[in-house]
């Protein structure tokens, strides 16, 4: 695999960054944590210094956060691009290319152009100031520990990690990122919805009352396969394939589903369950080409005061598909759903509908987070989002093992799904759960 040499920084570049290291151990030599000094000492608080983006993962998603980020603020350019794979990243940089309104804030030549395991390590230290994570979620754990070490802001794609060391890892990461005062968004892009918004601005006003039942709805049809090429190695398929393996995406569940589970964490103002329990399976992606996660997984959570969370999630062709939370409470009932309409609040009979602005979420994501920067308040939403990332994870669990698992049991599950090495050849054994057979580990 072809890898790219790395450009230092320029004078400016370099000099720029002393300042702002400098500057911020002054800052906490003097006993403040005020952001918004370190931010003033970088230029950013009034936009006068050029934010230079980095993109690590080139797909379709990498693509689109990148021409997000170009669009939040009026003094950013992408100037690096990294993926373990060339072509992806070449079809990414075109796609982004051909917005021709953003070809003056596109500036990525081929020395800037990282490709192989190690090609975010070179990216990072290629002169950004901010990265987007956009790879199969395996990585995060790491992608994210290596920018945040190098004092960058960090946009992470949803799921945080695909086991509890990785989210552990996470958690760690966050906590250094705040110390630092750098920004850690996640793309759990719900929370960026004005309607989701103020529906769960009613719900933990208390306007529903005690809430008492959850149900987290992600019933949809089939989705991308990459079929198997001779000339590829078991490590290039998985790699390419990456979503059917549980190692790569932490099965559908975790991958996709996160998104209403951690809706439902968010109406329950961050609380979350104690135990699961829950089962699944393959009954229509049974073939090799479908590597080991299951097609539908069914999953009851329980919190300490009896409320329950019952989650439920397919991925079928040819079937009726919702996409939804219902939320229960003693007086009323809510739903959360993408299209308008399928915001509500019912109370007593009477049913608010929002009627309010609706919003590109995930543009908004972007135009939140550059905005944190630029005002010295960065935003760190990684923690509520890592234990998202575990209640789903957590019912992986649940459903591969047919066992109960506590919380406490998935935060300290030594579970680790990360292969001995990363390299292209051999890949991690395809093995497929069987539930009441696979072990808790």
């Amino acid at each position: 695999m072809r890898r790219k040499q790395t450009d230092r920084p320029t004078p400016d570049q370099s000099s720029r960054r002393n300042f702002l290291k400098t500057s911020g151990l002054a800052a906490l030599a003097a006993g403040t944590s005020d952001l918004a000094v370190r931010a003033a000492a970088a230029g950013y608080v009034t936009g006068s210094d050029l934010l230079r983006v980095g993109l690590i993962g080139c797909g379709g998603r990498g693509a689109g956060a990148a021409l997000q980020a170009l669009q939040a603020d009026k003094n950013v350019k992408l100037v690096a691009m990294a993926d373990v794979f060339e072509d992806r990243l070449q079809i990414g940089l075109a796609s982004l290319k051909e917005q021709e309104e953003f070809s003056d804030k596109i500036d990525v030549p081929s020395e800037r152009q990282f490709t192989g395991f190690n090609a975010y390590q070179e990216l990072i230290a290629s002169g950004v100031d901010v990265v987007l994570l956009a790879t199969p979620p395996q990585f995060r754990p790491m992608h994210l520990k290596a920018a945040v070490d190098a004092g960058l802001h960090v946009f992470a794609e949803k799921p945080v990690a695909v086991d509890a060391p990785g989210i552990r890892s996470v958690l760690a990461t966050c906590e250094e990122a705040k110390r630092k005062g750098l920004s850690v968004v996640s793309g759990l892009c719900l929370r960026n919805s004005y309607g989701f918004r103020e529906v769960v601005k009613r719900i933990q006003s208390g306007a529903i009352g005690r809430v008492t039942m959850l149900q987290a709805n992600d019933y949809r049809g089939s989705i991308w396969i990459r079929r198997r090429k001779p000339e590829w190695t078991d490590m290039h398929w998985q790699m390419r394939n990456w979503y059917y393996f549980t190692w790569l995406s932490g099965d559908f569940n975790v991958e996709q589903h996160v998104h209403y589970l951690d809706a439902c964490a968010w109406a329950m103002n961050g609380r979350y369950p104690v135990r699961a329990i829950g089962m699944g399976g393959r009954q229509v992606r049974t073939g090799p080409e479908y590597g080991n996660i299951y097609d539908h997984h069914s999953v009851v959570y329980e919190y300490d005061d009896g409320a329950k969370l019952f989650s439920n999630t397919r991925q079928m062709g040819g079937c009726k598909n919702n996409m939804s939370a219902e939320i229960v409470g003693t007086k009323g009932s809510a739903t959360l759903r993408e299209r308008r309409g399928g915001l509500t609040v019912t109370t007593g009979g009477d049913t608010w509908v929002y009627s309010g602005e609706d919003n590109n979420i995930f543009q908004t994501e972007h135009d939140e987070m550059f905005a944190g920067i630029r005002s010295g308040k960065p935003i760190n939403n990684g923690r509520d989002r890592s234990y998202s990332t575990l209640l789903a994870i957590m019912g992986r669990m649940a459903t591969y093992t047919g066992q109960e698992i506590t919380w406490e049991m998935a935060m300290n599950s030594r579970e680790d799904l990360s292969p001995e090495k990363y390299q292209w050849g051999p890949a991690p054994k395809v093995e497929i759960a069987l539930p009441g057979v696979t072990k808790f580990v």
